[in-house]
């Protein structure tokens, strides 16, 4: 949703806030506002903005919701923070603001988008199309948050609390916790795929509708939910290579390539150049004023003295040589002492007194390179207040190589290995590496790991659906550098995490708060095994 939308929309989301400290709001809004709000176009333009807006914050894809990922063997804290700490250590009590922040957003977004499907079929003097994309957005956000709030809180034996103007009892209870995260899972598919009925492809928008919702990001969610259900029901992988390919053939989905180098290939992929290109499918619209603030998460802390990073998320030797020697990503990926790259219009050689691994992250460091003399104030690629630092970058959430890996883990799955080549491949080729014959499934968790290594792709979700449980718990490492201000320092591989105690009887699942539980008076039930 562009900036300008949402600054327009602010006094009117001050006023829809309600329900954002507590997200189970069973009553109507009130008269008042049902008998003078959604009358105009207008109205349902205002109401539908609103669903995007808790995209860009840090409680979101800002950076909470990345604490989750964090629990991955690619990633350790970076700085010291207990609460995410006692995520990454399988420790929390389930009211880190970590959790509950998202918790309470994901519920917000889906509250608004229900009111949205409650009350635009019922605006008479606007057209259908107005009404089919209205509704199609938010069938689609419905779906999405609800889809993290599963897949993050959801358990096999339980689910998560879900409730739509569909059903005739609601509003007249509290949104019922469903028997199984299976549950969930085909709630976000019938959702995504109203959204998929209803929606316009990308590329009938016009530059102040990209960020919208899209027909190819309801696709591609679908195949995110199949791919995550799959894991209680095999027969669900069946659904995804037909999906896959009309993601590419009706979307126009494709990755980017027919750069000068397989390196450009893919360091193009996270420059704002390509905020919209053929190989985005669902991302955070950023700017220098809004939008997710992750790339200064992930930054150096403190940025050399000239922008302030946060320094959370750094990489684990463990990610860094799980590449191949020959394979670029890497590089794009991580950055390691003694790497060259520009930094407000200044080749540096990376370094830090900071980093507990010897790397940071480098995929979204392309935004920091703009300006001249290294003075942070010559770069409008960034917001200048360093205490929010969102760049004009997207973020992205989903990319096109995400559908084709998909795809073939969805048929290697399958039993048909020699039909997974093509995906497979195509992700290998735009990166200059040989194809691989009759991939396995050890072929597409090392070629998933490396091409979508700190992304919101989320590395621990697929460790857990893979029962990969020993990678979980191994020790992580990290180059310790003799002199961390010299780049050519000799190092040592060192346990910069030591090894944990993931329990998939209890970890499958993260908690819920338990002041949550207690405000539905206990009619919630704890996760199992917490």
């Amino acid at each position: 949703m562009k900036l300008k939308y949402i600054l327009a929309l602010l006094p009117f989301i001050a006023g829809l806030n309600s329900c954002k400290e507590s997200w189970v709001d069973t009553k109507p809004n009130g008269a008042p506002t049902d008998a003078y709000f959604w009358k105009t176009e207008e109205d349902i333009q205002k109401a539908v903005a609103t669903i995007y807006v808790p995209m860009r914050y840090e409680s979101t894809w800002g950076r909470d919701l990345f604490w989750v990922q964090n629990a991955s063997d690619d990633l350790i804290v970076g700085r010291v923070k207990a609460d995410g700490e006692n995520i990454k250590n399988f420790i929390p009590s389930g009211r880190e603001g970590y959790l509950t922040g998202g918790w309470n957003d994901l519920y917000w977004m889906m509250n608004k988008a229900n009111q949205v499907i409650a009350n635009v079929p019922k605006v008479a003097t606007v057209s259908d199309a107005v009404k089919n994309r209205a509704m199609g957005e938010a069938y689609f956000i419905r779906g999405f948050a609800h889809f993290w709030l599963a897949y993050v809180w959801g358990h096999k034996n339980q689910g998560v609390p879900f409730d739509m103007p569909e059903n005739p009892e609601y509003e007249k209870r509290m949104p019922p916790q469903l028997p199984s995260v299976t549950d969930n899972y085909a709630q976000v598919i019938s959702d995504m795929q109203k959204a998929a009925d209803l929606l316009p492809f990308f590329e009938t928008y016009g530059a102040a509708d990209r960020g919208r919702a899209h027909k190819a990001a309801a696709w591609g969610y679908m195949v995110k939910a199949y791919a995550y259900w799959a894991q209680y029901d095999q027969t669900k992988w069946e659904q995804i290579p037909a999906l896959a390919d009309k993601i590419k053939n009706e979307g126009k989905r494709a990755l980017i390539i027919g750069k000068a180098t397989s390196e450009l290939n893919y360091r193009s992929v996270f420059t704002v150049e390509n905020n919209w290109s053929s190989e985005y499918i669902w991302s955070v619209t950023s700017g220098i004023q809004g939008g997710s603030e992750f790339p200064g998460v992930i930054l150096e802390n403190k940025g050399w003295g000239i922008y302030n990073g946060w320094g959370y998320f750094q990489p684990t030797a463990e990610l860094y040589d799980e590449y191949e020697a020959n394979d670029p990503r890497r590089e794009v990926t991580i950055l390691k002492f003694g790497d060259k790259f520009t930094f407000f219009g200044v080749e540096r050689t990376y370094n830090s007194t900071n980093s507990l691994s010897g790397f940071q992250i480098n995929k979204y460091m392309e935004p920091f390179s703009y300006g001249t003399g290294g003075s942070a104030g010559t770069n409008n690629m960034v917001n200048p207040n360093g205490d929010y630092p969102t760049t004009r970058l997207n973020l992205p959430l989903m990319r096109y190589s995400e559908i084709l890996l998909f795809k073939a883990e969805a048929l290697i799955q399958l039993g048909r290995n020699g039909e997974a080549e093509a995906p497979l491949n195509e992700v290998r080729a735009r990166v200059g590496l040989g194809g691989i014959s009759n991939p396995t499934l050890a072929n597409l968790k090392h070629e998933r790991r490396v091409e979508l290594a700190c992304e919101w792709t989320d590395r621990f979700a697929d460790l857990k659906r893979w029962g990969d449980f020993a990678k979980i718990n191994a020790p992580l490492h990290g180059r310790i550098h003799q002199n961390k201000t010299d780049s050519n320092s000799p190092y040592t591989i060192q346990v910069i995490w030591p090894a944990r105690n993931f329990d998939p009887n209890k970890h499958m699942a993260w908690p819920i708060s338990p002041d949550e539980i207690s405000r539905s008076n206990n009619t919630y039930k704890q996760t199992p095994g917490w």
